[in-house]
């Protein structure tokens, strides 16, 4: 029997999100999620994309190990166990790979010690990741696995985008540079929006704005990333829901010296409680819009610098591509937001740039152009599947090798 399924696993901290995919149907089998592992209040929600069937619980999941186990058992249920000899890869989201990796990697003992030593990069996901991984090997360790890194679409960046301009010897020590993040995002939607142009990847630049809770630009020359809005850490770029984006350094050393805050509470300030969240009290952009809507002065300030740094964006990105074929919107909000789409691009007219109010109003879970007909740069909304695009890159690089 031929391999052709591939199961795709993201763990998080205190989640584990899934989905199983048939590659050569071209089809999702399972999808699931696990949330509040290690509480009381654990719950499990999982569907059954055949007929359509949601099984959903709660009840006290302690560990990844556990949460993992409780995956394996619904998939059985649903005749789509581990043990099936169609499972061909199990893919993983790793948050971190550094300048090491740089496209999918099978993972061994010398990976797994890789992600380990990257955590002081990634100290909010790399450890989680690690835990999926390692239980996953121990409920299949006969199955090849695959880590598929959220950096390793940027790390074609030159140097000149990549490199701080800080001591060279101190950056190096330390591996400070600009790693970038949403990678398997940015891939998957510059290519789609190559698709939707009706052009190869290599022949397109594009700026892909992924916009959710967390924010990311990128600008992508011929299918390869040249600059991307986050940095060592998720932190840097676009106002975000609960991080504060780009900021003056020097500001870390004032809270530090005239309020006295300590190194963990700024750290909890910038990337829990400013953004979005900290302007207006609030991260969910419905909830801002139906704020504005109701004449609330502090939800459309917060709206106002959130846009003013997101058009500061696809400016200077215009600039680093020269030329500039699409600009694509993404994820959450981006897929989501039509009066951010529109204020995004309202001004930018001299750079080719404008939306079509009515396509923009238009709601749809597909590719599709929001620009009129006459723009001399495309503006459209591409869903994201990063899910999709980690499957695919694992069944590339192992195919069906255990059939």
């Amino acid at each position: 029997m031929t391999a052709t399924r591939v199961l795709v696993l993201n763990s998080g901290s205190s989640s584990v999100k899934y989905q199983l995919l048939d590659m050569a149907a071209g089809t999702r089998l399972a999808v699931g999620l696990v949330e509040r592992i290690g509480e009381e209040t654990s719950r499990f929600q999982h569907t059954h994309v055949a007929t359509g069937a949601v099984r959903e619980w709660t009840g006290p999941i302690p560990d990844h190990e556990a949460a993992l186990k409780a995956v394996a058992e619904e998939l059985t249920k649903d005749g789509l166990g581990l043990d099936s000899p169609e499972l061909a890869a199990i893919g993983h989201r790793v948050v971190h790979g550094g300048k090491t990796f740089t496209a999918p990697t099978v993972i061994d003992d010398a990976v797994l010690a890789e992600i380990e030593r990257l955590i002081p990069v990634a100290p909010l996901h790399n450890p989680a990741n690690l835990v999926g991984i390692r239980t996953a090997m121990a409920l299949r360790p006969d199955l090849p696995q695959v880590a598929v890194f959220d950096t390793a679409f940027h790390t074609t960046m030159p140097e000149s985008a990549a490199r701080y301009a800080i001591d060279a010897a101190t950056a190096d020590a330390y591996r400070i540079r600009r790693y970038g993040f949403h990678g398997t995002s940015h891939a998957y939607v510059s290519r789609a929006t190559a698709k939707l142009l009706g052009k190869a990847p290599e022949d397109v630049n594009v700026i892909v704005l992924h916009l959710g809770n967390g924010a990311s630009a990128s600008a992508v020359r011929g299918g390869r990333c040249v600059d991307t809005s986050m940095g060592l850490t998720p932190l840097e770029g676009l106002v975000m829901g609960t991080r504060s984006g780009d900021l003056d350094p020097a500001v870390i050393f004032h809270l530090m010296r005239v309020g006295e805050m300590s190194t963990d509470e700024i750290d909890t300030l910038l990337n829990k409680k400013s953004g979005l969240i900290g302007l207006c009290g609030d991260n969910d952009m419905r909830e801002i819009r139906r704020r504005i809507d109701e004449g609330d002065e502090q939800a459309e300030l917060a709206f106002d610098i959130y846009i003013h740094r997101l058009k500061k964006y696809i400016g200077a990105y215009c600039a680093v591509l020269g030329r500039v074929d699409a600009v694509a919107f993404t994820a959450g909000v981006g897929e989501n937001a039509s009066a951010v789409r529109e204020a995004a691009v309202t001004g930018l007219e001299l750079l080719g740039l404008g939306v079509d109010g009515a396509l923009n109003a238009v709601r749809s879970d597909e590719p599709r152009l929001i620009s009129p007909a006459s723009a001399r740069v495309a503006v459209a909304v591409v869903p994201t599947d990063e899910e999709l695009e980690i499957a695919t890159q694992t069944y590339a690089l192992v195919g069906n090798s255990n059939a």
